[in-house]
């Protein structure tokens, strides 16, 4: 099964030119694949500022400490996950404490559900007894994954950044 096989990892050296895809594959969907990532920063730049967040040094404002990790099947990155290790007014009203993402050519497998799974145990490890996951409300088949995982909506917002309306779920 799927969720046997995927593993998550921390950002290599050599993903850059996996991430560079990653986020063109989702460009047209407003998501970005690479948290924090500019396309004109160094990559090694971008490895380090992404320790920096899991450690919580040097953060800039409003970013909070944050553990960013690709998911990987059989040597293939298949998606991706952030895991926020506490909220700001604005991940509190709209992004959560996980952020996960399955790339288009490997969705409807199982990952997301396993990503989450696995994000979640990572959650608990920082001392988040209770995690907010947000969706898009038009996306059926990430509420159903949060659903899954024990999430209970408490609201639906309007999202001033995109025009859309995000669905707040608790787990835990």
């Amino acid at each position: 099964m799927a969720e046997a096989q995927l593993t998550l990892r921390p950002v290599r050296h050599d993903d850059e030119e996996v991430v560079r895809a990653a986020r063109r594959s989702l460009a047209t969907n407003d998501f970005d694949f690479a948290v924090g990532w500019q396309p004109d920063m160094a990559w090694t730049t971008y490895i380090d500022r992404l320790d920096e967040f899991r450690r919580a040094r040097q953060l800039p404002k409003p970013w909070v400490p944050a553990t960013f990790l690709l998911a990987e099947v059989n040597g293939e990155v298949v998606g991706r996950t952030s895991v926020r290790h506490e909220l700001n007014d604005h991940l509190l009203a709209l992004g959560g404490h996980i952020g996960y993402a399955v790339l288009p050519d490997h969705r409807r497998r199982g990952y997301a559900s396993e990503i989450l799974r696995q994000s979640l145990v990572i959650a608990r490890s920082f001392d988040v007894a209770r995690v907010l996951v947000t969706c898009d409300e038009d996306n059926e088949a990430s509420a159903r994954v949060i659903l899954r995982h024990g999430g209970a909506l408490e609201d639906v917002v309007d999202d001033p950044d995109s025009n859309k309306r995000k669905q707040r779920y608790w787990i835990g």
